[in-house]
């Protein structure tokens, strides 16, 4: 068995009610309306059955601490630096305004590997949402651990004066500089106090990036806003992305979108070019 094999198949599970409070401020964080069918949007799955560790229990990056006990859910890997790389998402039954969720998590795989930065431990977590009416999504999370950023390295990303976003090819195309309330907002709903997302001296002296950093999710969820201005409530049912490049807070961040049919490419680009998300989808016919 290797270091691991007591987190394979480690599960976990949680309840929530999507009440009209955390419906009607995500609605606000996104400035969007409501549906006029009682469905919520997709992505807000991310803000139900949130970890909600006691203050005692974290760790000094703002996460629930691991270690090797059984009530640690996820492996006390030694790693201290943190990021949601990537999720693979498929959307079933629409979520309701008002109906009670379950969601059951469980260790998938934990893979070690070696990148240009280090070691890195990949941890994939696969999620099952059920409403009243049954299964609404499935996703499978992959969470990468890093090695401690070496004191007086770079910060990352680094500058690029040079580079230039073009948006030729793509069909629809959103500009927008993620702010300070936007990150709060977003940590709120979901219920994350990663201090990368809010403190400046963590992240830049700790995690050494060149700002605050904006969360993968919601860079993905701006993406499934894109979708939802183009095709509606509710339309895709699948929803791929990876994080490629941090985005920084304070700096413009392109939203681009195409394809034809069911089949889906959207992506999300710096002022200087750098690609900091891809992601696919599939919509309903």
């Amino acid at each position: 068995m290797s270091e691991w094999g007591a987190w394979i198949g480690r599960e976990e599970v949680r309840t929530d009610r999507i009440d009209h409070g955390l419906v009607a401020r995500w609605l606000a964080t996104f400035d969007r309306a409501a549906s006029g069918d009682g469905t919520v949007p997709q992505g807000l799955h991310w803000c139900l059955c949130v970890p909600d560790a006691a203050m005692a229990e974290l760790g000094p990056d703002g996460h629930p601490a691991r270690d090797d006990s059984p009530k640690s859910f996820l492996p006390p890997v030694l790693l201290p630096r943190r990021m949601w790389a990537s999720s693979k998402v498929d959307f079933f039954t629409p979520l309701q305004l008002g109906e009670a969720v379950t969601r059951t998590s469980r260790i998938e795989s934990i893979t070690e590997k070696s990148g240009g930065s280090g070691p890195l431990v990949f941890v994939d977590v696969a999620h099952e949402t059920i409403g009243e009416a049954g299964v609404a999504v499935r996703e499978l999370q992959s969470i990468v651990y890093r090695a401690a950023a070496a004191a007086g390295a770079a910060l990352s990303p680094p500058e690029n004066t040079m580079g230039s976003f073009d948006a030729e090819g793509w069909s629809n195309h959103r500009m927008l500089v993620p702010t300070e309330p936007l990150l709060f907002r977003f940590s709120a709903l979901t219920f994350n106090s990663h201090r990368i997302h809010y403190d400046v001296p963590y992240a830049q002296g700790e995690e050494r990036y060149r700002g605050l950093v904006v969360h993968g999710p919601l860079t993905a969820t701006l993406l499934l806003d894109l979708a939802q201005q183009e095709f509606g409530d509710n339309a895709l049912t699948h929803f791929s992305y990876r994080g490629l490049s941090p985005a920084i807070c304070g700096e413009a961040l392109h939203l681009v979108m195409r394809g034809s049919g069911t089949e889906i490419e959207m992506a999300a680009f710096a002022a200087d070019g750098r690609q900091v998300t891809a992601a696919t989808a599939q919509r309903k016919q």
